[in-house]
């Protein structure tokens, strides 16, 4: 059995080339996605909606978020799941992984509004493509919940189907999704795969996305950030835990850049791993009061070379045209070097955005 001895260097190195932040940048939107294997959706967009900063981080200025849309809704070469952005060959696993990890509750509810769930797919049959507020709510029994899915019985309902693969969505309007039936959306056949390959597909992709990560551990909700026994085993000097890592990427010559990151970025979005490979920390202080924020309300982690190195504090308004520069956090000093290259790449955001950029003044 091999076992890759790494320092901490070559963990990072290793990371950063696999989510496609050395150099040179690449240059092609559904490679990059496939590559990543998922761009995560939030409505958040202080400076600009999660999936186009992941995009612009990687592509630079060539990158025009109408490329992503036409990508989901005309050419089809990317879909849109519930909650990511995904390439088409990925949805057979991505499904039944879905569906093995249903939970009971909510199994029992789908097979207790099996007649809601029926007129859904009739709905979408006769007249689709349809907006969640087009399509009657002919629950049997509400969603149980006490929290903000209250009385969205119709959303709800979608949104299982959609991971059981029985329903899709096509498009958006503003914020708003269409679905419609899968076989009017996607194009590839959605086989059944067994659970047991599914999982195992499953942690192929994310190693090969990740780079290097870790074999298993607690799970939150959302994309899982381990990858079972995928690929070869790794020992991080000075790091505990069970490692893998894709061989693929170990001895690849290094050149880094500078980038502005999406604070939900695969490369920090574990942030066990940010900690123990980068000696990072970060939180996503959004949901904090203003008082008691650290580094900003949707703060930017900035990489420099192989290295995290701080966290941008901005933020874009549009009506006003400028880029609002609050605050630039350095985790480290920064050299003259750094900072000029730090700097260009907030110029370099700003002119993506259509924005000039403004410092805030402190008081």
């Amino acid at each position: 059995m091999v076992v890759h001895r790494l320092t901490r260097d070559e963990a990072r190195r290793v990371a950063i080339h696999a989510q496609l932040l050395a150099a040179p940048r690449p240059s092609d939107l559904v490679e990059v996605v496939e590559r990543l294997t998922i761009l995560q959706l939030d409505p958040t967009a202080a400076i600009a909606p999660s999936a186009d900063l992941v995009l612009w981080s990687r592509l630079g200025p060539a990158y025009d978020p109408a490329h992503l849309t036409r990508a989901i809704e005309v050419e089809r070469s990317l879909v849109e799941t519930v909650a990511y952005i995904r390439t088409p060959g990925d949805l057979p696993a991505v499904i039944a992984e879905a569906r093995a990890a249903t939970h009971p509750s909510a199994r029992a509810w789908m097979e207790q509004n099996a007649s809601f769930r029926r007129d859904i797919l009739a709905a979408l049959a006769a007249r689709g493509p349809l907006l969640s507020r087009d399509i009657p709510d002919t629950s049997v029994v509400p969603w149980p919940s006490s929290g903000w899915t209250n009385n969205r019985n119709v959303t709800k309902m979608l949104e299982l189907l959609a991971r059981h693969g029985q329903v899709a969505i096509c498009g958006r309007k503003g914020r708003q999704r269409y679905w419609d039936l899968p076989e009017r959306v996607y194009p590839v056949d959605l086989p059944d795969l067994d659970p047991d390959e599914a999982a195992r597909l499953r942690d192929e992709r994310r190693l090969a996305a990740l780079g290097i990560a870790r074999s298993g551990g607690t799970l939150t909700p959302g994309e899982s950030p381990f990858v079972g026994a995928a690929r070869e085993e790794a020992v991080v000097e000075g790091v505990p835990g069970t490692w893998r890592v894709d061989p693929a990427y170990l001895g690849l010559p290094f050149e880094g850049r500078t980038a502005l990151l999406s604070p939900f970025d695969r490369l920090i979005h574990d942030r066990v791993r940010t900690e123990q490979l980068f000696g990072y920390e970060y939180l996503l202080e959004m949901y904090k009061p203003r008082g008691k924020r650290r580094w900003g309300y949707f703060a930017l982690p900035v990489l420099h070379h192989d290295r995290l190195v701080g966290k941008l504090d901005a933020t874009a308004d549009r009506k006003a045209g400028v880029l609002t520069v609050n605050a630039l956090h350095e985790d480290v000093p920064f050299t003259r070097a750094m900072t000029a290259e730090v700097d260009a790449e907030i110029e370099a955001l700003a002119t993506w955005l259509g924005l000039t950029t403004t410092r805030a003044q402190v008081s």
